[in-house]
């Protein structure tokens, strides 16, 4: 039996008084009444899918460090693009999973027009022409070192590095990719590889910079996913950004789009809320977060110890860039949260 319990009459007048008879409370008292006010909504169209890619045919390889994702193969990835256009999600972002022997000091099989990538690419595009393909430029998929950019020693070439990025995104271009996505963080690319995509006849391809890229600890799920982890020699401080600085995010941005840049992302996300705030706030275009691997593997470690709600933990985290003034979120959670968007 419930006990009740009745506020004294003078209680209640005192509490009305002291909040002007607002009563905050009463929108929250029933689930449709929180859902008529909420300020922010979450949709797939909100979304991006990233997806690895490997070679061969059969069932997905599940990776070890990121629970309940796999590298697809090129059939697998059509899969997904199915899946995504079913369940509203607009855009894949595809990454590849690059074996140590296909690997060089110059990450050559950026510029191979038959790449995973590209063929993945090709085979969405046939099947599912509907679906967006994000496309990652940068070298450490493809690079015995594990850098995003050749090397002279222990110094990454910026201008070198360049030069060769613009050639990685005419090709994915070619091969049906509509957004380009620099994440190497090298100067001037932006420019460069705008003026390389329309010398090519290839205008309305669209530019997401990876425009603040911070030097994280949040990749390593992602490096093993593509096969970087074990490579990658010393770190990337030299060209990704100080986490203390968020200042440089600003100059940063503006200078990819003042290069051409079209949209703009930060990477990290969870971490990096301020930064999406401010760079959506001051600058006035379409900001993206990613949600990083590190960031999904944390959330699914305490799932995975009963830590944690995972369809709860997942929805308030997504929703979490939405209040902070993103346009969209990369995360390896899209489409388990378009199938909750759709109560699915």
């Amino acid at each position: 039996m419930t006990e009740r319990f009745r506020a004294d009459p003078a209680t209640s007048a005192r509490i009305d008084a002291a909040t002007g008879g607002r009563r905050f409370r009463r929108l929250r008292q029933h689930d449709w009444t929180r859902r008529l006010v909420r300020e922010t909504q979450l949709s797939p169209a909100d979304l991006i899918w990233p997806i690895f890619v490997r070679e061969g045919s059969g069932a997905p390889e599940p990776v070890a460090s990121m629970p309940g994702v796999s590298r697809l193969s090129v059939e697998g990835c059509v899969e997904a693009a199915r899946e995504a256009r079913d369940l509203g999600i607009p855009v894949l972002a595809l990454f590849p999973y690059t074996q140590a022997e296909m690997r060089d000091l110059s990450g050559s099989e950026a510029l191979n027009a038959g790449n995973l990538v590209c063929r993945a690419s090709r085979a969405i595009k046939e099947a599912v022409p509907e679906v967006g393909i994000l496309c990652d430029v940068a070298l450490d998929p493809y690079t015995s070192h594990g850098h995003d950019g050749v090397m002279e020693g222990s110094r990454i070439l910026n201008d070198a590095t360049v030069e060769l990025l613009c050639r990685q995104a005419v090709v994915q271009a070619q091969a049906g990719c509509d957004i380009i996505g620099p994440s190497d963080m090298m100067d001037g690319r932006v420019a460069m590889i705008r003026e390389a995509l329309d010398a090519e006849g290839f205008r309305d391809t669209l530019i997401m910079s990876y425009a603040a890229k911070y030097a994280s600890a949040f990749y390593a799920p992602f490096r093993d996913a593509v096969g970087s982890n074990a490579l990658l020699k010393g770190d990337k401080r030299t060209y990704q950004m100080d986490y203390g600085n968020s200042e440089e995010a600003v100059r940063e941005a503006s200078q990819d789009l003042d290069e051409g840049a079209d949209l703009i992302m930060v990477k990290p996300g969870t971490f990096y809320l301020d930064i999406v705030s401010r760079l959506s706030r001051e600058l006035g275009v379409p900001t993206f977060a990613y949600q990083t691997s590190g960031e999904y593997a944390m959330i699914m470690a305490a799932v995975g110890n009963g830590w944690l709600d995972g369809g709860r933990a997942m929805m308030e985290s997504l929703s979490a860039f939405k209040r902070a003034g993103a346009a969209g979120v990369l995360s390896y959670f899209s489409p388990r949260a378009a199938r909750a968007c759709q109560g699915r």
